[in-house]
C-alpha cells in the first residue's frame, strides 16, 4: 500500500516532521569526544533545505555546514532507494537520481555536492551493496548532473 502525496493532515506532518527536532534534541545531551561534536548539526540539519524552506530551522545553503548538506544528499537517497518501507516502493537508480536532480534544481538540495555524489560513483558503490539487483538500471549521470553553482 502507497500513501498518496499530500495526503496528510497538518497534524501528521507535524508528527513526522518532529523526528527531527526529538533527534537534535537527544544528540545535544550527548557528550561527544572532540571529533565528534558536531554530530547533532549534521544529523540534526538533513532535513533542511538549500533555499531555506527546510525544517526545524529554516537554513540557508550558507548556513549549514559542508557535512550536514552531505547528510541531506544521502538521507534522499537512501529513502528514494529504500525497499524496507511499507508505504512505498523502493526506486530504481534513474527514479531516484531523476528526483534529486529536481530537488536540486527546486533548491532542496547543494548542486556541487550532487555532481560529487555522482561524479565520484558514491551512488553506484552504494546501490551495489544495499540495492537489490533490479533497482540497478543503466543510467548516464550527465542526464543528471545540471548546472553547478559556484
Amino acid at each position: 500500500m502507497q500513501i498518496r502525496a499530500g495526503t496528510l493532515t497538518p497534524e501528521e506532518r507535524y508528527k513526522i516532521n518532529d523526528h527531527i527536532v526529538q533527534t537534535i534534541i537527544m544528540l545535544d545531551k550527548l557528550p561527544y569526544p572532540r571529533h565528534l561534536r558536531r554530530v547533532p548539526e549534521i544529523a540534526g540539519g538533513h532535513h533542511e533545505r538549500m533555499d531555506g524552506t527546510g525544517y526545524p530551522k529554516r537554513l540557508r545553503a550558507e548556513e549549514m555546514s559542508m557535512r550536514a548538506r552531505m547528510m541531506a544528499i544521502a538521507d534522499v537517497f537512501e529513502a528514494l532507494t529504500a525497499a524496507d518501507r511499507p508505504y512505498k516502493e523502493a526506486k530504481t537508480l534513474s527514479e531516484s537520481l531523476r528526483i534529486m536532480a529536481k530537488m536540486r534544481d527546486g533548491g532542496h538540495l547543494d548542486p556541487d555536492l550532487l555532481r560529487l555524489f555522482l561524479e565520484s560513483g558514491v551512488y553506484l558503490q552504494y546501490a551495489r551493496r544495499y540495492l537489490a539487483p533490479e533497482q540497478i538500471d543503466d543510467i548516464d549521470i550527465r542526464d543528471y548532473l545540471g548546472e553547478t553553482i559556484s
